[in-house]
């Protein structure tokens, strides 16, 4: 098994940038394909982006894709978030993910385990 915990959200005001990191312990981080996905209030869990064991293939949802920026650091065990060119509709908690079989599963239901989450909230 693999435990995450997510870090760095806040509030920001639109425009702004703010850099989630996701720590693992546990087995081999090396070992597990990992993503980032948001929730708002009374709205389904959604996918925002993911990367491949090594890092070199990442995913985005095309509501991120130019602002946000997926990346995994295997020797500090921890995966991040760059999100810049915040909008009041990113405002949502934020989940790291991970999947030992599955590369850039876009559905929650594929992922094995995850993170209790961190709050972004983006102010106009």
């Amino acid at each position: 098994q693999v435990q995450l915990v997510e870090s760095g959200g806040g509030l920001v005001q639109a425009g702004g940038s703010l850099r989630l990191s996701c720590a693992a312990s546990g087995r081999t981080f090396s070992s597990y394909a990992m993503a980032w996905f948001r929730q708002a209030p009374g709205q389904e869990r959604e996918f925002v982006a993911a990367i491949s064991w090594s890092g070199v293939h990442t995913y985005y949802a095309d509501s991120v894709k130019g602002r946000f920026t997926i990346s995994r650091d295997n020797a500090k065990n921890t995966v991040y978030l760059q999100m810049n060119s915040l909008k009041p509709e990113d405002t949502a908690v934020y989940y790291c993910a991970a999947d030992e079989v599955r590369v850039g599963a876009r559905s929650a239901n594929e992922y094995d385990y995850w993170g209790q989450g961190t709050q972004v909230t983006v102010s106009s």
